[in-house]
C-alpha cells in the first residue's frame, strides 16, 4: 500500500457511517488495531467504529480531508488532516502517524491535535 493509499483509506474510514464504516474498518484495519490521540484511546474494530460515530455526532456535516502531503518510511505514514464543512476552512487540524501491519492494514494510529476550536 502506498502512503497516499493508506491516507485515503484512513480518511475514508473517518468519513464513513453505518455499513460503509464497518466495511472500511474490516478492509483496511487490523483486527487488533489501536488508536490513540489526546481525547481517546481505543482498541479493536467495535471501539474504533464507536469512536468514529461519536465524532460524526459531535461534528455533524463535517468531513475529514488531507492537509499537505504524506511522508512515509518503514510501514509508517505521517500526515496532517483537517475536519470541517466541505470546501471550508477546517475547524480542527491534526497530525497522525499510521503504522501498517505486514498485510498493509492500519495496525496503530498515534494522533495529535494541532488546531482545535475555542471552547
Amino acid at each position: 500500500m502506498t502512503a497516499q493509499h493508506a491516507v485515503d483509506a484512513y480518511l475514508a474510514t473517518w468519513n464513513a457511517q453505518g455499513e460503509q464504516l464497518t466495511k472500511l474498518i474490516a478492509e483496511h484495519w487490523a483486527p487488533d488495531a489501536t488508536y490513540t490521540d489526546p481525547l481517546a484511546e481505543v482498541a479493536g474494530h467495535a471501539a474504533l467504529s464507536a469512536l468514529v460515530e461519536g465524532v460524526h455526532e459531535q461534528f455533524p456535516g463535517c468531513v475529514f480531508t488531507p492537509v499537505g502531503d504524506a511522508d512515509a518510511h518503514h510501514r509508517q505514514v505521517r500526515f496532517q488532516w483537517g475536519l470541517g464543512p466541505e470546501g471550508a476552512e477546517p475547524l480542527v487540524i491534526g497530525s497522525d502517524v499510521l503504522v501498517l501491519d505486514e498485510e498493509d492494514r492500519i495496525r496503530d494510529v498515534r494522533g495529535f491535535l494541532d488546531k482545535v476550536p475555542a471552547a
